[in-house]
């Protein structure tokens, strides 16, 4: 059963100018893990900013819930390139809450847009 579904954008050159202006905002959005490409990957921002996204459009899954922390949320990639959600703290407690057992994700980036598409699944 679909518990909730959501969507976001994030326009790419916005993104990075907020993470320049912000140094610290990076760390208060992702887990280190998130902030660590591989060496040369071209993505860079792109993908932090689809992540940001994702992290949007969970939020929106769930109900758009206040006190939901940013870090409670990581998006993780596979091998294969196939992402999914691992979920702690205030994020797992709402999905618990919504009855949420999993999730399915998919990020893109094109054309200066980052976007991402969540639906939680009970």
């Amino acid at each position: 059963m679909i518990i909730g579904v959501g969507i976001d954008v994030a326009e790419i050159d916005r993104f990075a100018a907020a993470l320049e202006r912000t140094p610290q905002l990076a760390d208060r959005l992702f887990v280190d893990a998130e902030r660590t490409l591989p060496d040369g990957d071209p993505r860079g921002v792109a993908s932090l900013a689809a992540r940001f996204a994702a992290k949007e459009a969970l939020a929106k899954a769930l109900g758009a819930p206040r006190g939901l922390r940013w870090t409670d949320a990581e998006v993780v990639v596979a091998a294969s390139g196939q992402p999914s959600l691992v979920v702690r703290g205030t994020v797992a407690a709402r999905a618990v809450e919504l009855g949420v057992r999993h999730w399915h994700v998919s990020l893109s980036h094109d054309a200066g847009v980052a976007s991402a598409v969540v639906v939680a699944e009970g």
